[in-house]
């Protein structure tokens, strides 16, 4: 190899590449998946760490939590949603609260009021004063709770027109029926039961023996068919507002929590109230975990990931996927770009021929091509300089003859080079004039 050859090649190719093309590919595309994972549970809320703490909400895996009903109505095919955003209080289907003891009446009030035309509604009340067990107790996992006592919600300002007690069952440890259709089941704690009381309260679950309230609806001016074929006995009066959606209150927590869905039949009795508050079908059922301490802000991660945005990081990220593409085509140590206008005179004739082409003018140069071989035709035959072209063509014509012993016409083909305006006829007349020239040289 010459020393031009060396240096044109370290002028055009860099350093070997360490990688393969395939395992650059590997990894961008690991690493660019993971980034979007990332992304996503971040918008998702899913690194703010678990909601398992104890609590009596649908994160909950403890005694008073409802982690239980939600994943048995997942897996009886409702969709269920547990919900960490305030926005989700005005979706439509069933909406399950859980608010503490301490929870704002006002507040509860408001809520319920505002999905009266958008949904039906269901309210757990609280009974189970829980403590977090720790890691006091040996094999204790994350969640489980102590039940250290008892207490009735006090929510001033909500369900103001119906009251809550608890004392034990008559009987003791003794079944919750439904009466209806003859679902039931059995408390896990008959001498602490939670029940309601009032007017206007309709009742779907009591007491088997004493007959108290244990879940019930508000009997108002709208029309509840799906509850009214279950309710132990019908409502006083019945509605007329077909718009309007029932409200369901628990006010016996263990016909719900994870306590009572350890027995299969409080589970089939759960799933027959809630298919029933939500209109008789295994709909969408949101569980609310924002009056639990638990609410999450949306941020600009949240909308990324949420239609209609979703559509616009969809176009993103392929259009990411595009640009990674194209740059993996090229793969391999980037080339050094070489000089723009060569060294020497073949350039130069390149470049100009270049410049001939794209201009379309290349008739233009048959003539002073024909009129510059002329000229060195006859200093190279030594003929005297003529003021008449045609002359000099004549006499260029004459020397040829006499040297080469052959008609060799020069005008002949410079004025055929004149004429030409094809650049394949120009071509191929120039080619023919040149042809002529190296005869000399032979």
């Amino acid at each position: 190899m010459s020393g031009d050859d060396l240096t044109s090649a370290s002028m055009t190719a860099g350093p070997a590449n360490p990688f393969s093309p395939r395992a650059a590919l590997a990894l961008v595309l690991f690493g660019a998946i993971a980034f979007v994972v990332l992304l996503w549970t971040i918008g998702a809320g899913m690194a703010a760490g678990s909601v398992n703490d104890g609590g009596a909400h649908a994160g909950g895996k403890g005694l008073n939590g409802y982690a239980g009903l939600a994943d048995y109505l997942g897996r009886r095919g409702f969709t269920v949603r547990r919900s960490r955003s305030a926005a989700a209080l005005a979706a439509p289907g069933l909406l399950v609260l859980t608010p503490p003891h301490g929870a704002d009446g006002a507040e509860l009030e408001r809520i319920v009021a505002d999905r009266r035309h958008i949904g039906p509604t269901l309210v757990v009340t609280p009974k189970w004063i829980g403590e977090p067990v720790g890691t006091s107790v040996p094999g204790a996992k994350r969640g489980w709770v102590q039940l250290a006592g008892t207490a009735t919600p006090r929510w001033e300002g909500f369900l103001d027109y119906f009251s809550a007690e608890i004392a034990p069952m008559q009987a003791g440890r003794t079944a919750a029926l439904w009466v209806a259709d003859g679902t039931g089941g059995r408390l896990p704690a008959g001498n602490a039961v939670q029940a309601g009381r009032g007017e206007a309260l309709v009742p779907l679950v009591e007491g088997q023996q004493d007959g108290r309230i244990l879940a019930g609806y508000l009997g108002d001016d709208g029309i509840y068919p799906d509850l009214e074929r279950i309710a132990l006995h019908g409502p006083d009066r019945y509605g007329q507002d077909e718009e309007l959606y029932p409200l369901v209150v628990v006010f016996e927590p263990d016909l719900l929590d994870n306590y009572g869905m350890a027995s299969q039949a409080n589970a089939r009795l759960a799933e027959r109230l809630v298919r029933a508050a939500a209109g008789g079908s295994a709909g969408a059922v949101t569980f609310d975990l924002t009056l639990n301490g638990h609410a999450r802000s949306a941020n600009l991660l949240t909308l990324a990931f949420t239609p209609p945005f979703l559509a616009a990081t969809l176009c993103l990220l392929l259009a990411a996927l595009a640009v990674g593409w194209r740059a993996f085509l090229r793969f391999g140590p980037p080339r050094q770009a070489a000089r723009a206008i060569a060294f020497g005179k073949r350039a130069l004739v390149d470049n100009a021929a270049g410049l001939i082409r794209r201009s379309g003018r290349l008739h233009l140069v048959a003539g002073p091509y024909a009129t510059a071989a002329r000229e060195r035709l006859a200093r190279a035959l030594a003929l005297p300089r003529q003021a008449d072209a045609n002359a000099t063509e004549a006499a260029i014509d004459r020397s040829l003859a006499s040297r080469t012993g052959t008609p060799a016409a020069f005008s002949a083909l410079a004025q055929g080079l004149r004429a030409a305006r094809r650049p394949h006829d120009i071509l191929k007349a120039a080619q023919d004039l040149h042809a002529l020239e190296r005869t000399l040289q032979a």
